[in-house]
């Protein structure tokens, strides 16, 4: 076994589990910003259901981005320096907006019923604040980390397309959380966050092959081309089969509740794995690869062996906490 872990199998190996990290933490932790973006204010008993559907998640869906973090600071330092020095101010605003919705949440539950949507709305403005700044640092990244006017401007049009691709999976998770009209509110909102999806989804792919030559070269020569190309079909298919059903819901006996969160998880990995073909084997576009980035080897064995024990330990706590809190969360609440 050590003569296989090289350096370059090294890097390659913590590629792939930082890869793994974002997109755990994209579907985990962005089904409950969804949930907070979307939150019915209208509604204080919609608003207390759609809260308590993610209340025993939020906190911990985290614990993937500060892996993802982890893992690039250690195993891939330089690229860090690179990425993080671009994306300062966005990564503050990010900070920011995860700060108010872990404040909100706590609050909300301590004060008096009139005072309660004071908090509602601070949650609210969190889940938004932390997704366009998530979607803003994707653009500058597919930007390849540049600022000026066009990138700005593209930047500013990714973060309103990640937001709506958080609602729609938001929307998605309510659907199979909840019944009666919640439920119903959910799958109107979810189908208007993904044709904003879908369309953000369309400019990325139109824009990044002419930002990026590299990920041009890799999109068109063949024969991996053909491979690629069942990548965007996968991904458009899921959001025809996805708005079909979303026409249909709800069933009786609440049948197929649960399809639009699986396929929304289906579009969240094709977009990512599409993403991160593109680039490969840069990490910082155009600019570093992923072997140059990279820890020396003796670094990377330690980190190895820690994350074989790490890493199954926290997939371990979030499979069994899903399941002890599956089923719907109607009349629940969350203090």
């Amino acid at each position: 076994m050590m003569n296989w872990l090289t350096a370059e199998h090294l890097a390659l190996v913590f590629g792939g589990l930082t890869a793994l990290s974002i997109l755990l933490y994209a579907i985990l932790d962005g089904y409950d910003l969804g949930v907070g973006i979307t939150l019915p204010m209208g509604n204080q008993a919609w608003r207390d259901t759609a809260i308590a559907s993610i209340g025993p998640f939020w906190d911990a869906n985290e614990t993937w981005l500060v892996l993802a973090v982890g893992l690039l600071l250690v195993a891939f330092p330089a690229a860090h320096s690179a990425i993080l020095h671009a994306l300062y101010l966005p990564t503050a605003m990010l900070l920011i907006g995860l700060i108010l919705r872990g404040v909100a949440f706590d609050f909300r539950a301590k004060v008096k019923t009139q005072r309660k949507v004071y908090w509602d709305y601070t949650f609210k403005a969190g889940s938004l604040l932390a997704t366009f700044s998530q979607g803003f640092m994707l653009g500058i990244y597919v930007m390849g980390l540049q600022y000026h006017t066009g990138s700005i401007i593209f930047a500013c049009f990714s973060g309103l397309c990640v937001t709506a691709a958080y609602a729609m999976i938001g929307n998605a998770w309510l659907i199979g959380k909840t019944s009666g009209e919640l439920q119903l509110h959910a799958i109107k909102h979810c189908k208007i966050a993904g044709v904003l999806t879908l369309s953000g989804i369309l400019a990325v792919s139109l824009i990044n092959p002419m930002v990026n030559a590299n990920v041009l070269q890799v999109w068109t020569e063949p024969p991996l081309a053909y491979f690629f190309a069942a990548i965007p079909l996968l991904c458009f298919a899921m959001f025809v089969i996805g708005y079909l059903a979303l026409k249909r819901l709800p069933l009786p006996k609440d049948a197929g509740a649960w399809l639009p969160f699986a396929i929304c998880n289906v579009i969240f990995i094709s977009s990512f794995i599409g993403l991160a073909l593109s680039f490969y084997p840069f990490v910082v576009p155009n600019q570093m690869t992923l072997y140059q980035a990279a820890s020396s080897r003796e670094s990377l064995l330690i980190i190895f062996f820690g994350a074989v024990v790490v890493i199954p330990v926290i997939a371990a706590y979030t499979a069994v906490a899903y399941y002890a809190f599956r089923g719907k969360a109607d009349g629940l609440k969350y203090y």
